[in-house]
């Protein structure tokens, strides 16, 4: 028998592109001498590396949203000389699904939506109730429909490989301790709502530190504001402590620093996802989004959230200032939760 190849059509999204690897780790367990490729935006490459069960990235040269039909074609007519048995379309817009039929795969697999049924030969119409979260979408489209998620078989989460090479490098070039490592993610897209308030930072990083540890906090160039005022809220004694790696380090030095942290606390953002799949015990905190939708896909996640259902947060709302849920999460009660993990952690290590 050959080698099945397999072209996925990523998203654009860190969150849902970690999510993704759950449905490569089930193809390869279904048929582990296939071969996965995926289309994806370059910034995508550091994030795609890291998963092995991905045998190559294919730059998607058209950005989020954008048509540029002749572009499509072009790379889709590339792509027919790759000879794929089958597409998985995971974005639910008809652009996406674009490619793979310029490209003539066989077979086209993805959900339906935005009048694309033309352009999948094998539509599965998604029942939202039956799939409750993400990757359960993902991963649905690994083999023949099924009704909802109860008949999925389990769901493997994300795992991304660790270069502890690269790993000590960072950690030398950042001036990081090699242990007492408290992970900071206080971003998150569309502005403030998704955020806990820089002034609970603060107050949580203020208390460990005075336990002796230091605090990294990670994010793109835009968090680098949010990080200098968690770092101005500390006593002047404390605040070489805090370490601000926002917009400082690659995204192949996120994956491996976060991976030394001994927890991480975050927003629910691409980072929160991360940290997930590199395995460090984490806080994840929650407002008007949902856990029940994306939660992070590790069984060492405390999730804190104070409200029930789901609340649409858009770009406009960055102005509106933090969401009232979060606020309400305290600082001692994530610290309660900091501890707990870092008390697993350490039984963990000891039976090791």
């Amino acid at each position: 028998m050959g080698k099945p190849k397999i072209l996925i059509v990523g998203p654009s999204w860190v969150g849902d592109m970690l999510m993704s690897q759950s449905l490569y780790r089930q193809l390869k367990a279904q048929s582990p001498n296939c071969e996965i490729d995926v289309l994806a935006p370059d910034w995508c490459r550091a994030i795609i590396e890291r998963m092995p069960e991905v045998n190559n990235t294919i730059e998607m040269p058209v950005g989020h949203g954008s048509l540029q039909l002749g572009v499509r074609r072009r790379l889709g007519e590339f792509l027919a000389e790759q000879q794929y048995d089958q597409a998985i379309v995971l974005p639910n817009s008809l652009k996406s699904a674009l490619i793979p039929w310029f490209a003539g795969i066989d077979l086209r697999t993805g959900w339906l939506g935005e009048m694309r049924y033309f352009l999948l030969n094998d539509p599965r119409k998604l029942i939202k109730s039956a799939f409750p979260r993400m990757v359960e979408r993902y991963v649905a489209l690994a083999g023949p429909g099924v009704a909802s998620a109860k008949e999925l078989p389990e769901i493997l989460p994300p795992k991304l490989t660790i270069d502890t090479d690269l790993q000590q490098q960072a950690i030398k070039q950042f001036n990081l301790p090699s242990s007492k490592l408290i992970g900071f993610c206080p971003g998150a897209e569309f502005g403030p709502a998704k955020r806990w308030p820089d002034y609970h930072y603060a107050a949580l990083a203020s208390k460990l530190i005075e336990q002796g540890y230091q605090i990294a906090c990670f994010g793109s160039a835009k968090d680098a504001e949010v990080v200098e005022q968690i770092k101005d809220q500390l006593p002047d004694e404390q605040q070489q402590a805090l370490i601000g790696l926002a917009g400082e380090t690659t995204l192949p030095q996120a994956v491996d620093l976060l991976a030394a942290c001994d927890a991480v606390v975050t927003n629910d953002s691409g980072l929160m996802h991360v940290a997930a799949a590199v395995g460090s015990p984490l806080v994840a905190l929650y407002g008007p989004t949902s856990p029940d939708f994306t939660p992070p896909l590790t069984d060492k996640a405390e999730v804190i959230r104070l409200i029930d259902g789901y609340l649409k947060i858009r770009k406009g709302d960055n102005d509106q200032g933090y969401h009232q849920s979060m606020i309400d999460i305290t600082p001692e009660r994530v610290m309660e939760a900091v501890q707990k993990q870092l008390a697993a952690r350490e039984t963990e290590q000891g039976v090791a």
